[in-house]
């Protein structure tokens, strides 16, 4: 996560330079793009030749890509990377949250996916140190230590045991994709709630490195910084809340505090208001995200785990994606349009709380 994330708050200004400041919202759509192509391959492969293999795939794509960038200097040339770049976010992950999920008791699901979040966010919340290798040292620099964590998760995986039992040798054939490879239709209650919340999401890492400029703040990286403090911590504290009191009323309750953050974003006027912001969206995500893990592992079939990991992603990413191309329509990199761009956000996640009310009385008016 750290090599993903390490170099997201300085590409906004990277693309700028090139002259192409109005395709800022296409570093992360691209990104997703082939993330989203490649969730059906890699949970099929984690069903198959190993949750491993899959993380490997990820972690080599993550590691020539990063190598790659200061090499490509026209924007058609970096967007195709980050087209590339996707391919890796679309593998490790997959395969590293069925291996969790294959070692992590069922009563114990909220808690242990709490902790494996804990990790995911610290990678997602180092993007500050990324601004201030770029600042220090320069962009290339920023993109070779990117390519350096990427290698290192390699060396940890090494140490990882292999939790797919009687995993197969690698053949083209598996490559042939069904529908049933790609989605796990048991989860998808997860995945919309995911689709909704992820939505918010790809919203935030398009404007919020701009909106440190806007507040005259040097740091890039400023709102994920706060996030991840915040996101740790209630992790920590609270990752067996589900556990306790169900899936969806956590969901409620994380979601809700989604809707509190883009409404402080949207009325941020200053910076106190929106690093609170950041800190009610690692609230938010620190609540929701091991809830959806959770939830998911819970209702996914034991020999399609890596299918149903796959489709919680998927669902990430459109999230991520739609969120992060509405602000074509809605952000045109000024201040003035912050209101517009975080209140449709911000209707994104009551949906999601209007669903999970509507879920939660169905099914239990059905038992």
């Amino acid at each position: 996560m750290t090599s993903f994330n390490l170099i997201l708050p300085e590409l906004n200004d990277f693309i700028t330079t090139m002259g192409h400041p109005d395709k800022k919202s296409l570093i992360i759509t691209f990104f997703t793009i082939t993330a989203l192509i490649s969730r059906p391959f890699s949970g099929k492969l984690s069903d198959t030749i190993g949750r491993k293999k899959v993380m490997y795939i990820g972690m080599g794509v993550a590691f020539i890509v990063s190598i790659l960038y200061p090499l490509f200097g026209y924007v058609s040339l970096f967007l195709f990377l980050r087209l590339m770049h996707g391919f890796s976010a679309g593998f490790l992950p997959t395969g590293a949250t069925a291996l969790v999920t294959d070692i992590l008791p069922s009563e114990k699901r909220g808690v242990g996916m709490g902790i494996w979040g804990v990790f995911i966010s610290l990678g997602f919340g180092l993007q500050p140190l990324g601004s201030i290798i770029r600042e220090e040292f320069g962009m290339n620099t920023l993109f070779f230590v990117s390519a350096f964590f990427a290698v290192l998760s390699g060396i940890l995986i090494s140490f990882l045991k292999e939790t797919l039992s009687n995993p197969v040798k690698f053949k083209w054939s598996l490559l042939k994709i069904k529908w049933n490879d790609i989605f796990e239709p048991s989860v998808i209650p997860a995945g919309i709630v995911m689709f909704l919340s992820a939505f918010c999401s790809g919203v935030v890492l398009v404007v919020t490195p701009d909106m440190s400029g806007f507040f005259e703040i040097d740091n890039k990286g400023w709102f994920f910084g706060f996030y991840a403090f915040s996101t740790i911590f209630i992790r920590l504290f609270a990752s067996g809340l589900s556990d306790n009191i169900g899936r969806r009323k956590t969901l409620i309750f994380g979601l809700s505090m989604m809707i509190i953050c883009m409404t402080l974003v949207a009325l941020s006027s200053e910076w106190k208001l929106y690093t609170a912001a950041a800190i009610m969206f690692g609230v938010s995500t620190g609540i929701s995200s091991p809830t959806l893990m959770a939830w998911t592992a819970d209702l996914s079939h034991i020999d399609r785990r890596g299918v149903g990991a796959g489709t919680l992603f998927i669902a990430l990413e459109f999230g991520v994606m739609f969120g992060s191309l509405s602000t074509m329509l809605t952000y045109d990199s000024t201040s003035t349009t912050i209101p517009t761009t975080f209140s449709v956000a911000a209707i994104m996640a009551i949906t999601g709380i209007s669903y999970l009310i509507w879920h939660l009385k169905y099914r239990e008016s059905k038992t």
